[in-house]
């Protein structure tokens, strides 16, 4: 798996460049003359060229499909996925690949409207829509959307699995026990690690078990594993936190004598800096507890750079702060 070029956010001064990419990426449209889910003729002779929105997607991609792809990850460490907009990289990607798996719920945002688009032309699955909805979470503060999280549940991030090696055999059939049989593995190993997950946030008080973030991504993880989260800025980084935000959050942790809040590798520190600030204001110290990875993994080199890995570094650090 690697991560594509194109790590950058465009500047809300790049108006026009984003309008030509738009244009661009519609004219890949409509000059691809091939049929939404045809695979090209000599798809079995060949590795399937896979683009994913984030991380945590392609490295499913990468378990389910081995040597039989080729993963670009459009969204690298430290993107926030819910302003992330298309850059000139994106379009060469796009153009290039076999099959596009994005997670879907919106998490993509402003890149929604470019993956409906394409599934006119290629195989374009958003892995997260087949989960039941009543597993799915709908916080009041999304407006009526589902939370796009899942990850942090991981026995229903495991469900994206197959979602993965469907598309996958659609795309390649004669190669479908290869996907089945690396599908089953990894499932294996999610499952495994589901339970380490239960046993490490079991070791902390429970009266302790309560997770403060930059924003509330971790809603699934808290619902699954008996932590109650809470988020300063709500589901999506999107909205902004006001000072009264700030406020209520940092009385919430005087009140209750939390003894640590946690900054994410994706969102600016500023946010929770200020909550640090607040209850600091009010005679009560609370400790920045670590860096958790949430929208984006980690680099791609190290072990946090894999779903796996990175869920064992967030419980490892979530779990030593708060014991």
């Amino acid at each position: 798996m690697r991560t594509a070029e194109n790590g950058r956010q465009i500047t809300r001064g790049s108006y026009w460049l984003t309008v030509v990419l738009l244009i661009a990426l519609g004219l890949l449209v409509a000059a691809c003359g091939s049929e939404a889910g045809s695979a090209p003729a000599d798809i079995a002779e060949r590795q399937i060229r896979v683009v994913a929105t984030t991380g945590m997607i392609a490295d499913v991609v990468a378990h389910v499909g081995g040597e039989r792809v080729d993963v670009d990850a459009l969204m690298g460490p430290g993107v926030d996925p819910h302003l992330y907009k298309a850059s000139a990289k994106d379009v060469v990607v796009l153009d290039e690949a076999d099959i596009i798996f994005y997670n879907g719920l919106h998490l993509e945002g402003r890149m929604t409207s470019i993956f409906e688009r394409l599934q006119a032309t290629r195989l374009t699955l958003p892995v997260a829509e087949n989960i039941p909805t009543e597993r799915l979470r709908r916080p009041p503060e999304f407006e009526g959307a589902w939370d796009p999280h899942v990850w942090f549940d991981v026995e229903l991030w495991a469900t994206t699995i197959d979602a993965i090696r469907e598309g996958l055999t659609e795309l390649d059939p004669s190669h479908a026990d290869i996907y089945q049989a690396n599908a089953n593995a990894y499932a294996d190993e999610l499952a495994a690690l589901d339970r380490w997950v239960a046993e490490q946030f079991a070791t902390v008080p429970e009266q302790s078990r309560v997770l403060i973030t930059a924003h509330d991504a971790f809603g699934y993880m808290g619902d699954a594993y008996g932590l109650e989260v809470r988020g300063l800025q709500g589901t999506s980084t999107a909205s902004e936190a006001g000072a009264a935000d700030v406020r209520a959050l940092a009385e919430t942790i005087v009140e209750r004598s939390i003894k640590a809040i946690f900054i994410e590798s994706s969102v600016p520190t500023s946010t929770i800096e200020a909550v640090q600030s607040a209850v600091r204001s009010r005679g009560h110290e609370v400790a920045i507890g670590g860096e958790l990875f949430s929208d984006a993994m980690g680099d791609p080199d190290s072990a946090e750079g894999t779903y796996i890995g990175m869920v064992r570094y967030n419980v490892n650090t979530i779990v030593a702060a708060l014991r």
